[in-house]
């Protein structure tokens, strides 16, 4: 985790400019190790906005099992929430909460799948690639919803994908990861290439579309007995 990354106290022209700076320096090239533990995160809110809650569960990577993943750690955070939402910075709002959770683990993941944006972001800084640049580790974001870019209409297959674009430069892609459902917007958060990351998260689909690291974290993070898990 690189703890001197920045300052969270920031007004938002600050945080603005100081997405611009560090959107320069994610790597968009592979650099993961062999993938041994998969982290999935979901970063969410309580008590009308006040309380931020970051959920994140560790999987263990199975190639040669039926199962392919299997739980092995999670762990749940709550703190108060530092920063008003505000379109376009989020991940000030959301990124303390999940280093607190992420600091509570005994197992360093080798990736992590994020329930948010990487680069497919205005400033090409959404939650999975700043969060990548914390913790200086592989990140992939996943989310439900399109942020920016524009594309043609994808697929119905499961894993049917089309480019995600932003005028000349490709920031993600839309992925049909379940036939006949709405698809997701995968795009690389840092250490990452597209390739990669959709590589990932397609050999991460279960039953769901969403990908197992996140829809567990999601899971988790909605328990009446979370309370318990922190």
């Amino acid at each position: 985790m690189d703890a001197s990354l920045h300052e969270w106290n920031l007004a938002p022209k600050e945080a603005i400019a100081l997405q611009k700076t560090l959107a320069k320096r994610l790597e968009t090239a592979d650099r993961i190790d062999s993938v041994q533990h998969i982290a999935g995160v979901d970063i969410g809110f309580e008590a009308g906005g006040d309380i931020t809650r970051a959920a994140v569960v560790v999987l263990m990577w199975q190639p040669d099992s039926t199962q392919h993943l299997a739980v092995v750690e999670q762990v749940v955070h709550r703190e108060p929430t530092r920063m008003p939402y505000i379109p376009g910075l989020l991940s000030f709002r959301e990124i303390p909460a999940a280093l607190e959770a992420f600091a509570k683990l005994t197992i360093r993941p080798e990736l992590v799948m994020v329930d948010g944006q990487g680069i497919a972001h205005p400033r090409r800084l959404g939650v999975a690639a700043h969060l990548g640049l914390w913790l200086n580790l592989p990140t992939v974001g996943i989310a439900k919803s399109r942020l920016t870019g524009q594309y043609e209409e994808v697929g119905n297959m499961r894993g049917d994908w089309v480019p995600l674009t932003s005028g000349k430069d490709v920031i993600g892609a839309v992925l049909r990861s379940r036939e006949n459902v709405k698809p997701v917007f995968v795009s690389p958060g840092h250490r990452l290439s597209l390739e990669t990351s959709l590589d990932w998260v397609v050999r991460c689909l279960g039953r769901t579309k969403l990908p197992e690291p996140t829809r567990l974290a999601d899971r988790l993070a909605s328990r009446r007995d979370q309370k318990r898990l922190i």
